[in-house]
């Protein structure tokens, strides 16, 4: 598994780490990261039914992930969350960890990522490092320059 930390030092991205309790749920992360400035995102795997196609999708918090919007956004009609067995094979990551850092583990670049527009052009952006006690800060150009470096379909959308 890739450090998330180590990764974007080599890059030159920039952040601002802040240790915090296990969070699993955006109401627990308000609770506790409520003070780490940014837009908080929620961040969703999930898979198409018939397809096996899978989607990272990241949104704001406050956001509901309409899925029936979210698979006509993808093309693919009927979609689920993915389970936690998909989670850790195809981002390396647990439950409640879901992040766009997780695509660093995707060394097939299978795993298509849908930006809500609102996250993509945030002024600064907060996701976990790939463990849920922590979140990282970065301005919404070094979330950019980190989305230059993976290789997976990328597509900033209207959720």
């Amino acid at each position: 598994m890739t450090n998330v930390e180590d990764f974007l030092r080599s890059k030159g991205i920039e952040y601002i780490l802040h240790e915090h309790p296990a969070v699993y749920t955006c109401e627990e992360a308000e609770k506790y990261c409520g003070d780490i400035p940014g837009l908080a995102c929620k961040n969703l795997l999930l898979k198409g039914k018939k397809s096996g196609r899978h989607f990272l999708i990241i949104l704001p918090a406050e956001k509901r992930a309409d899925l029936k919007k979210i698979g006509e956004t993808v093309g693919d009609k009927q979609i689920t969350f993915a389970s936690p067995e998909a989670l850790f094979e195809k981002l390396g990551l647990e439950p409640g960890a879901v992040s766009p850092f997780g695509l660093l583990n995707d060394k097939n670049h299978e795993v298509e990522v849908y930006i809500d527009q609102k996250v993509y052009y945030a002024k600064i952006v907060s996701f976990h490092p790939n463990r849920n006690t922590a979140s990282l800060e970065l301005s919404g150009d070094m979330f950019r320059k980190f989305l230059q470096t993976i290789e997976n379909k990328t597509k900033v959308i209207d959720l």
